[in-house]
């Protein structure tokens, strides 16, 4: 029987969720600024021995090394590594760039991450054909474009898609059709799935269910019986290909916020409320740049014994500033008292956020007008010239020592660049360095 153009068309419309992943994304940014390294172990993360793995290459992880992994385990497992420190700022722009991409498809993009999202072409299909010669198109034009690539996977459904995308890495493109989801589901390993974590995993296995395809002929009441009934049923519909969550073009953020990990545990309240300052500033950029304001102020920290604690207060007024945020912030932990002992980890958050549109109701003073203004020209500053230009006189560099350290952080990266050439041990890119800049458009 020949097939129809409407036919055609909805057998595409049927396969059209992809799943599209960057590759090694941070790693992948950083490269475009060193070329140079390119085919070597290269790691993304903070210099100190407390910080963990953002990213690491592809040669980098034939050692082992994975994101979220202590920079001191992976120090060890690839000591002959480059490490780069990141440049937040050129992550995000480029994660700007490359969802822009994906808006100019469709306008049901998910985005989930700085470098994956989910997008639903079932719409574009009449207009852009079908969904695989899509995603062609999309890998060739991010590559074109900025430098980078990404691997893609198209399924029926949310889980489908996300699952080809990772078999598909690095640098590749996996349509699932249909017909063939449940045999392609069907000899991967439990942990494929969303919600299988390492507890969920061990009790399955024990039940003699190691693949997805165990979980799809297994009886709904065994299953449940060893994980739960909630997690049971959503386990045996995904292990079965179905997945009903729609692709959601907004996602609300509940919270935006930041935090750091000293290198040393801290008892001085003076580089608390500095690093509370620092912390603040990029976490009031985030709200203003998504246009969001919050409500509430959230603070958290980490003993030296890993004890964590969070404290948070509601404000009468919503804010954007920094300026506000901090001083809620450092109102909290004035509030802890004495500390037991000194500070491992100390982080701030905005909650309760909500779309900073209509007239926002000022204090008498009006003082959230003033320092939203000054720091919202402060961010058209760090757009233009990068946030190492401008920004609290408590965190800008200054006198002799300071000075020096700009000069001889260009030669650090220039003798980092020739060391990791020559085979020799950890490079540190200085990360207040130009170099990697913003794409244009």
């Amino acid at each position: 029987m020949t097939e129809t153009p409407k036919d055609r068309l909805d057998r595409w419309r049927a396969c059209a969720v992809m799943h599209v992943d960057m590759d090694m994304f941070y790693v992948g940014v950083e490269l475009l600024a060193a070329p140079q390294l390119r085919g070597r172990p290269v790691v993304v993360a903070g210099a100190g021995n407390r910080s963990v793995v953002l990213s690491a290459s592809y040669e980098a992880r034939a050692f082992g090394v994975r994101s979220g992994m202590p920079l001191a385990r992976a120090r060890a497992m690839c000591p002959g590594a480059v490490l780069i420190e990141p440049h937040r700022g050129a992550y995000e722009a480029y994660s700007r760039r490359v969802m822009a991409m994906f808006a100019e498809i469709t306008d049901r993009v998910e985005q989930i991450s700085v470098d994956e999202a989910f997008v639903d072409v079932s719409g574009a299909v009449r207009r852009l054909g079908p969904p695989v010669g899509i995603a062609r198109a999309l890998r060739a034009r991010v590559q074109e474009e900025l430098g980078l690539t990404a691997s893609v996977g198209i399924g029926v459904n949310k889980t489908v898609a996300k699952i080809a995308s990772t078999r598909s890495k690095p640098d590749g493109l996996l349509l699932v059709q249909p017909e063939d989801t449940l045999a392609f589901l069907a000899e991967l390993p439990v942990t494929a799935l969303w919600g299988v974590g390492g507890r969920t995993a061990e009790a399955l296995v024990g039940a003699g269910l190691r693949r997805v395809g165990d979980l799809a002929a297994a009886p709904l009441p065994e299953l449940t019986r060893v994980v739960g009934r909630a997690a049971g049923h959503h386990l045996h519909e995904l292990a079965n290909g179905r997945d009903p969550r729609p692709v959601v073009p907004v996602r609300e953020e509940k919270s935006v916020g930041a935090e750091e990990t000293f290198p040393h545990d801290v008892s001085d309240d003076r580089v608390l409320r500095e690093t509370l300052l620092r912390l603040a500033h990029r976490t009031a950029s985030r709200l203003r740049r998504h246009g969001l304001r919050a409500r509430r102020v959230g603070l958290k920290l980490r003993y030296a014994d890993f004890t964590t604690i969070t404290r948070s207060r509601t404000l009468s007024q919503p804010f954007t500033s920094a300026h506000d945020l901090l001083q809620h912030g450092v109102g909290l932990l004035e509030e802890l008292g004495e500390r037991p002992q000194a500070v491992r980890l100390i982080g701030v958050r905005a909650e309760a956020l909500e779309q900073a549109t209509g007239a926002l109701q000022l204090s008498l003073d009006g003082r959230e007008e003033e320092w939203g203004a000054a720091e919202e020209a402060m961010d058209r500053v760090h757009a233009r010239f990068g946030s190492d230009r401008l920004g609290p006189a408590r965190l800008l560099p200054t006198g002799p020592r300071h000075q020096q350290g700009d000069s001889k952080g260009v030669d650090s990266r220039a003798r980092g660049a020739k060391s990791a050439a020559d085979g020799l041990s950890w490079y540190q890119a200085a990360p207040e360095q130009p170099g990697i800049s913003a794409p244009e458009g």
